[in-house]
């Protein structure tokens, strides 16, 4: 891979799994192809004010629960350091 671009691996619940795989075939692309341009022109209208952010990030469910448990793992030592990985 070259230096300007970064692998992502992301995880789709069943149902927009499921909704990717047909669009994929209606349009006749690879899903992962067709994913990674969803994901691109999302990024690109995402409005980078801190304000927008967090509304974004609110409405991920589970997304706070989710940091607070990271957090609580890291306060319990329940890490791997990045070196060991």
């Amino acid at each position: 891979m070259t230096a300007d671009r970064q692998r992502l691996n992301i995880t789709l619940d069943g149902e927009r799994a499921s909704k990717l795989s047909q669009l994929a075939a209606r349009v006749h692309v690879n899903e992962g192809t067709l994913a990674r341009s969803l994901l691109s022109r999302a990024i690109d209208d995402a409005d980078p004010d801190p304000g927008n952010v967090v509304a974004l990030l609110d409405g991920i469910d589970g997304a706070y629960g989710r940091a607070q448990l990271g957090l609580r793992q890291v306060a319990e030592g329940a890490t791997v350091p990045l070196h060991e990985l």
